[in-house]
C-alpha cells in the first residue's frame, strides 16, 4: 500500500502505524525524503534493494539485507542487543577451518550464494533455535559407522531404514525447486527433524540428509581422552578467539557435543540453547582442538 505522500517518521506517527503493522502482519516501508526519514507505505513482500530493521524482541534489533532471492535467510549486518552493538564480520568465513555452515550463514562465501542459498543446515539451525526448547544435531559422514563408537548402544530411537524424506526433497533439481509445493515440503521436513532435536539426547543425520536416529546418548569413545578445552569464536568485528574449558561452555549438550567432535573429527555438532545461543562445533586441524563457533548473531 502506497501513501499519497510520504509521512514524516515522528514518534507519535510511528507508534500508531507500527501498531497497525504488527496487527496486520505486514512490513512498514521507510525511505529518505528531503533529508528526513518518511513512511511511504506498507508491503507484504520486502523489496530486493533495501535493508531490513527487525525488532526481534524488546531490546533486540537486527539489521539485515536481502540476498536477492524471494525466499531464504536474509544476511545479518548488525545486532543491537541492549547496549551492545555486534557488527557481523564479513571476513570471518575466510578463517581457517571455518565450516561450510558458518560460511553460508554469513552469506559472503560467493556472490552465487546470495541468489541460490538453499542450505539445509542453515534452515535446520534456524528452526532448532526457533522452537526454543534447546537441541542437539550431529552431522556424520554417510559412508562410515565409526561415529557409533561415541553413542551409547543400542540407540533408543534408531531409525531403520533411515528417514530419507529430506534427502528426497533435496534431490529435486531444476524448476521443481521453485514451486510452492517443494518449498512447503522442505519447510515441513526441516521443522519435523528440528523438532526431534529437542528430545533429550541427540538427533543424528548424515551429510546426505538421512536421519539415522534421535534421543541418542553421547559417550566418550573408548580410549579417547576427555575434551578439556575448546576455542570459541563469534563472527563479529572485534571478536577474538578465546580458549575456554568445557565447563565454561554451557550445559550438558555443549559438553557432549564438544566430546563427540573431539572423538569424531569428521563430524559437526549443532547445539541450540534455550536462551537463544547457537553453537557449531567442528574439529580444527589448524588449532588441533575443537572449535566452537557461536553463530546466534547470524540466525536472528
Amino acid at each position: 500500500m502506497m501513501l499519497e505522500r510520504p509521512m514524516p517518521l515522528a514518534p507519535a506517527t510511528l507508534t500508531k502505524v507500527a501498531a497497525i503493522v504488527e496487527h496486520a502482519g505486514i512490513h512498514l516501508g521507510v525511505w529518505e525524503t528531503n533529508g528526513e526519514l518518511c513512511i511511504w507505505g506498507t508491503a507484504h513482500d520486502i523489496p530486493t534493494f533495501c535493508f531490513v530493521l527487525e525488532v526481534v524482541e524488546p531490546g533486540l534489533i537486527v539489521i539485515k539485507h536481502h540476498r536477492g532471492e524471494q525466499s531464504g535467510k536474509y544476511v545479518n549486518v548488525a545486532v543491537l542487543e541492549g547496549d551492545q552493538i555486534k557488527i557481523v564480520d564479513e571476513n570471518a568465513s575466510s578463517l581457517p577451518d571455518c565450516p561450510d555452515l558458518v560460511t553460508s550463514l554469513l552469506g559472503f562465501d560467493s556472490p552465487a550464494s546470495w541468489v541460490d542459498s538453499v542450505n539445509v543446515l542453515v534452515q535446520l539451525a534456524v528452526s532448532m533455535r526457533k522452537h526454543g526448547r534447546g537441541g542437539l544435531l550431529l552431522v556424520v559422514p554417510p559412508a562410515s559407522d565409526v561415529w557409533r563408537e561415541s553413542i551409547v548402544q543400542p540407540m533408543a530411537y534408531a531409525v531403520s531404514p533411515p528417514f530419507r524424506e529430506l534427502a528426497m526433497v533435496m534431490g529435486q533439481t531444476g524448476e521443481g525447486r521453485q514451486t510452492d509445493v517443494w518449498k512447503d515440503a522442505l519447510r515441513e521436513t526441516v521443522e519435523a527433524i528440528a523438532g526431534l532435536t529437542a528430545i533429550d539426547g541427540a538427533a543424528i543425520m548424515t551429510e546426505q540428509y538421512e536421519l539415522l536416529g534421535f534421543g541418542a546418548k553421547i559417550q566418550r569413545r573408548r580410549g579417547a581422552a576427555p575434551v578439556e578445552s575448546v576455542t570459541v569464536t563469534e563472527p563479529i568485528e572485534g571478536g577474538a578467539p578465546t580458549v575456554l574449558s568445557v565447563s565454561q561452555l554451557g550445559g550438558t549438550r555443549h559438553l557432549s557435543a564438544a566430546q563427540f567432535v573431539h572423538d569424531q573429527r569428521d563430524a559437526l555438532a549443532l547445539v541450540a540453547s534455550q536462551d537463544g545461543r547457537f553453537t557449531v562445533f567442528a574439529w580444527s586441524q589448524c588449532e588441533d582442538m575443537v572449535h566452537a563457533h557461536r553463530v546466534e548473531a547470524l540466525l536472528l
